[in-house]
């Protein structure tokens, strides 16, 4: 059944990816029509999620932030499936690299450094990764979640890899990064999804205590490569800007905890600056910080 129904949308997908822009953007009007007042996706989880995150915003403000992302995440959809068949030339065009930033990745890979790139779901993180491919040196490694569904999962595969990119599933990141440790590498993991109490750090974002996964911490000390963080800002509709900073430079020498608390800060800094780009629908806080008291 699952075969069955990869076929019959692989053609829809396809052209769904060769629209004009114009066209794809109509579309995906009409998709927020449907989604945010008709279907109502998440709508509860994302008006939750922003109520506790702007507590100091009005109710007004909260729901314009909650409309303008749901026309964001339907463009965002979208914009996913033009990955098919886009050319290199309009996916530098629509998801540009600040020069500073190519200089940046320049620098270091003439340095012989290897780098983990730490981002969030913010923006156009997929044309980010396949931008990077086209105009930095370095061989770009994006961590991710294989889809259980199988046919899928290979068309993600290729559009995420048109352009030089190679993946590693999440269970392989340390091991893979071992393996490839002599060329040099930008290995990106997306480091604000939800961990399990037990292998997180906890922290205050979005004035809320946090679960924080660590890997890209601990991975970082381990191989010693220096940490950059990675901002995509939405500049209009369907343009994107990607900017870089080296975050920490000698991950070994950083105290536990220091690593995960600067890029959490960083990523809920860009956040406050363009509320409506973030992935809101997803249940960021699903656990809760466990509280003990103290007895006499």
């Amino acid at each position: 059944m699952t075969a069955l129904l990869y076929y019959l949308a692989l053609p829809v997908v396809y052209l769904i990816s060769l629209l004009p822009f114009p066209l794809l953007y109509l579309l995906s009007d009409v998709f927020f029509g449907v989604l945010y007042y008709v279907v109502r996706y998440r709508r509860g989880v994302v008006m939750e999620n922003l109520n506790n995150s702007f507590p100091e915003k009005s109710p007004a403000e909260r729901a314009r932030i909650c409309r303008d992302f749901y026309r964001y995440f339907c463009d965002l959809f979208l914009e996913t499936f033009k990955t098919l068949t886009i050319s290199k030339e309009a996916m530098v065009k629509h998801c540009a690299f600040t020069p500073e930033t190519v200089a940046l990745f320049k620098r270091l890979h003439a340095e012989g450094k290897s780098v983990v790139l730490v981002m969030g779901h913010k923006g156009n993180w997929e044309w980010a990764g396949n931008t990077f491919s086209i105009l930095c040196p370095q061989q770009l490694y994006v961590v991710y979640h294989p889809l259980r569904n199988k046919h899928f999962n290979g068309l993600m595969y290729n559009m995420r890899t048109r352009f030089g990119t190679k993946l590693i599933a999440m269970q392989d990141t340390f091991r893979d990064m071992v393996k490839n440790r002599n060329e040099i590498s930008a290995t990106a993991l997306i480091a604000d999804q939800s961990p399990r109490r037990e292998n997180a750090q906890w922290v205050r974002f979005l004035n809320q205590d946090t679960a924080v996964f660590t890997g890209t911490e601990r991975i970082a000390a381990k191989m010693n490569y220096q940490v950059v963080y990675v901002s995509v800002s939405r500049e209009k509709r369907g343009y994107y800007t990607v900017t870089a900073e080296v975050l920490v430079e000698a991950p070994a020498k950083e105290a536990p905890g220091n690593i995960t608390s600067l890029h959490t800060a960083r990523l809920e800094a860009d956040i406050i600056n363009q509320p409506s780009t973030w992935l809101w629908s997803h249940r960021r806080w699903k656990h809760k910080k466990l509280t003990t008291t103290a007895t006499a």
